[in-house]
């Protein structure tokens, strides 16, 4: 099993999805990490130069076409993996990694490892409250 984790730096678990540069992604076997991989993800700064719509009032953040767009191909480097864990994110994210058979989970803890190690061993909780 492959456990995606947001990261800026490979160890810490990065506050907001869209922002990070990297996918910290952990093969799982038994419980235990048997390896690790360091995957670029595209995010805000690759898409600066695209349309982008108005965040309506009473609609979540980065529901639109155009935000599921950009969320489809940041879901492209995790085609192999069925969990992602992140400090934070946007609840069209959210949706759209659901929507793509990826168990997303907002978590509040910090590093990837203990992170990883909350998940393994059931006692992650989603922070749904996190989302923007």
């Amino acid at each position: 099993m492959k456990v995606a984790v947001i990261t800026d730096d490979g160890s810490i678990v990065s506050r907001h999805f869209g922002r990070a540069p990297y996918y910290l992604v952990v093969t799982l076997e038994e419980g235990r990490i048997i390896d690790r991989q360091l995957r670029d993800k595209v995010g805000h700064t690759h898409f600066v130069d695209e349309p982008h719509e108005a965040h309506l009032p009473g609609q979540p953040h980065g529901t639109g076409p155009a935000a599921q767009s950009r969320h489809a191909r940041m879901a492209e480097a995790l085609a192999d993996c069925e969990v992602l864990i992140c400090g934070g994110m946007g609840h069209g994210a959210y949706d759209s990694m659901q929507a793509r058979g990826i168990r997303p989970i907002v978590t509040d803890i910090e590093t990837v490892d203990e992170a990883v190690a909350a998940y393994v061993e059931g006692r992650i909780i989603d922070l749904t409250e996190r989302l923007h």
